[in-house]
């Protein structure tokens, strides 16, 4: 089974047993976790699409990971203006167990 979830402005492809990192959810590292926003769910016969949503259907997970991504560097210049700048980037992220798929 399968499903296509909507979180942190992104589509998520997940399976049970999978674990996906997914934009910053709160909640403590342990903690379980449901994702109601469902676009698809699929792997028993004809796959259900929602329009937008499927009804009745959540993921159900558990936080595994909070943390930060690697670090990106944003550099900006202008020529032959004296102007440059420099700026890092860590993006926060969460990391999700899938353990079930209702619906």
């Amino acid at each position: 089974m399968y499903a296509v979830v909507k979180t942190g402005g992104k589509q998520v492809w997940v399976t049970p047993g999978k674990a996906v990192r997914v934009e910053k959810l709160p909640g403590d590292v342990g903690d379980a976790i449901e994702l109601g926003e469902v676009l698809l769910v699929g792997g028993e016969g004809e796959p259900r699409v929602g329009q937008p949503l499927v009804d009745g259907a959540k993921v159900v997970g558990k936080i595994t990971e909070q943390g930060k991504g690697t670090k990106i560097h944003v550099f900006k210049m202008k020529r032959r203006k004296n102007y440059s700048r420099r700026q890092g980037h860590r993006q926060l992220y969460t990391e999700i167990q899938i353990e079930k798929i209702e619906g």
